[in-house]
């Protein structure tokens, strides 16, 4: 692959660990979990890895200004703000949603990190966007806009790179003891999907690389993925050729839509946080694990196959107002 520019503040390589009390309240396969909820970057996250391709690219473009968008709760808008006021950014966030007063989650701590916060309804999220950088570009601010969720190749490539990491530690004998049977992960943007999905491929890690869907239908996601992961090999200087047929999408865990939090969620945090004492988000992780739970049951997965979670980190949304009282029942 051909180089490109990184900087390298992630705490990497992030643990691989054991969940022996899961595995065994679940009757299921060999389970472990890869923390990129330890990345160190604001309580971490797998934006980290995509945020050191990003600001990279930012710096050697000459900007001075990092502009994107989310959920008012997003945690990529998070880990954004404080690559921005680490690296000397100023930072403007379009978040969508209702505007608030009251900061909780991850919006108290965008507005600790200094973000220019504002509000969007859904659909004129885009045009908002655009406004946002043109204005910025207009007032000689050097913007460099990034995409919901750093999902493009720049992004990408961040974990492209994650299972080189994966692959190396495999070989220096970590608990998985080889590479794991299964990859099981929350998917949306799709950014983290086509980076293991092509990372795979130009490693040659064997791994089933499966996205739990959290927002989109099962076609949508693979064919996102698909074309991203080409774009992404052409943009290392590699060349594939992905269908949508080559990713592994479950789209059955959708549940009330994006960002609602059903019992399902709600179980697979509550046995996370108590059987192994590992904090979930209750948008993405808490979606994916309440996916891979019932996988499980339904011995989706062979008994004697491994499993590995990627943590995908997301935990400030557990103190957001709209999350935290779902707890008290």
């Amino acid at each position: 692959m051909r180089s490109i520019p990184r900087l390298r503040f992630a705490h990497l390589p992030t643990r691989i660990e054991a969940m022996p009390r899961l595995s065994t309240a679940l009757e299921g396969p060999r389970l472990f979990i890869k923390r990129d909820d330890q990345t160190g970057l604001a309580f971490g996250g797998n934006k980290t890895r995509k945020l050191e391709f990003l600001i990279a690219e930012a710096q050697a473009n000459g900007a001075r200004m990092l502009v994107t968008d989310g959920a008012v709760q997003s945690n990529h808008c998070r880990q954004t703000a404080a690559a921005a006021a680490h690296f000397g950014f100023e930072c403007t966030l379009v978040l969508v949603g209702d505007e608030t007063n009251s900061l909780s989650g991850n919006l108290l701590l965008d507005h600790l990190f200094g973000a220019k916060i504002l509000w969007s309804q859904h659909a004129r999220r885009d045009q908002a966007l655009k406004e946002v950088f043109q204005q910025a570009w207009e007032q000689g601010k050097r913007p460099y806009l990034i995409p919901y969720g750093g999902s493009n190749p720049t992004g990408a490539a961040g974990y492209t790179y994650a299972v080189d990491e994966l692959r190396n530690q495999t070989i220096l004998n970590d608990p998985l003891n080889g590479p794991p049977d299964w990859i099981v992960f929350p998917s949306s943007s799709g950014g983290t999907q086509t980076g293991l999905v092509l990372g795979s491929k130009l490693f040659d890690y064997p791994a089933k690389i499966l996205g739990i869907s959290v927002d989109e239908p099962k076609i949508t996601l693979q064919e996102r993925v698909a074309a991203l992961a080409n774009q992404t090999a052409d943009y290392l200087g590699e060349k594939t050729n992905f269908t949508g047929n080559d990713v592994l999408v479950n789209a059955d865990y959708l549940g009330g839509g994006y960002g609602v939090m059903g019992e399902a969620e709600k179980e697979a945090i509550q046995m996370f946080a108590r059987l192994e004492g590992i904090l979930l988000d209750p948008v993405y992780t808490g979606r994916a694990a309440a996916g891979l739970i019932d996988l499980i049951r339904k011995d989706f997965f062979k008994s004697d196959e491994t499993v590995l979670f990627w943590h995908t980190g997301g935990a400030p949304a557990l103190f957001a107002d709209r999350y935290r009282s779902l707890f008290n029942s």
